[in-house]
């Protein structure tokens, strides 16, 4: 009995070793624990579901939920162009209002108008390619102006940069900028 347990032990540890070196010999790719999981292609999602699944929104989509726009900017029947903040210029525009978050998302009629100063309804979505210098009339009925630069004006004259152009969703399109637009 004592050299059958012995044998066994003795196999164990032969079998750990040479996985072990057969560990040291392979190259072992990490696997990152908290892996975000994109169950769809973002063009098969609406803009509210591509904005809750960059992190980089999380204070966008804070917002629209508590702004109650959420069922709004998920309809499939309507085509959006979004004009994305991201979470460092909701911090900006916090720090330059002298507003703290909960000052903010306590104003729904001030949230509310920012918000939809961000978006452009119409029957087709705007991408880059379509876009020119001009006047564009937001959700709000705000003015936007983008200028011979490239740059978004909002109504206070304040400029944004666009980060990035042209991310696809089911019910329009996303361009990611770095400040949040202001109506006067």
């Amino acid at each position: 009995m004592k050299m059958i347990k012995l044998a066994t032990i003795g196999v164990l540890a032969i079998s750990s070793a040479g996985l072990s070196a057969c560990n040291n010999m392979m190259p072992v790719k990490s696997v990152p624990t908290k892996a975000p999981v994109q169950v769809q292609p973002m063009a098969n999602m609406n803009v509210v579901q591509v904005a809750q699944s960059n992190p980089n929104f999380s204070l966008l989509v804070e917002a629209v939920q508590v702004a109650g726009l959420v069922d709004a900017l998920s309809d499939t029947g309507s085509s959006y162009t979004v004009l994305a903040p991201t979470n460092d210029a909701f911090v900006q525009v916090l720090q330059e209002t002298g507003m703290t978050k909960d000052q903010l998302f306590a104003n729904k009629p001030l949230l509310t108008k920012i918000l939809t100063s961000h978006v452009l309804k119409g029957n087709t979505p705007v991408y880059q390619k379509h876009v020119k210098p001009g006047n564009y009339t937001m959700l709000s009925t705000d003015t936007v102006v983008i200028t011979p630069t490239g740059k978004l004006m909002d109504e206070s004259g304040r400029t944004a940069n666009i980060l990035k152009t042209d991310v696809a969703a089911s019910n329009g399109v996303i361009h990611v900028i770095d400040k949040v637009l202001l109506p006067k």
